[in-house]
């Protein structure tokens, strides 16, 4: 896994097991996660955390997509 960011509670990252999918993140908070695509930002599936949650860390999501992206691309090589 690597991490790319750790705002607040969150812990941003992907999983290095994951080229073949679109670019995408994962985020967790205690046993909370959501899968998030980029390209555009939205949500794949989620486990635990609540609505108002989400919006707010799909608005995280949308203010960093730039860098998130950088960060798949860089990783990944394409």
């Amino acid at each position: 896994m690597a991490t790319i960011m750790r705002p607040g509670p969150y812990r941003i990252y992907f999983h290095s097991h994951e080229p073949n999918e679109p670019p995408h993140v994962h985020v967790d908070r205690n046993s909370s996660s959501v899968k998030i695509w980029l390209a555009p930002v939205s949500i794949v599936r989620n486990i635990g955390f609540s609505p108002r949650e989400l919006r707010k860390i799909e608005n995280m999501v949308t203010d960093n997509k730039n860098r998130l992206l950088e960060a798949w691309h860089a990783y990944f090589r394409y």
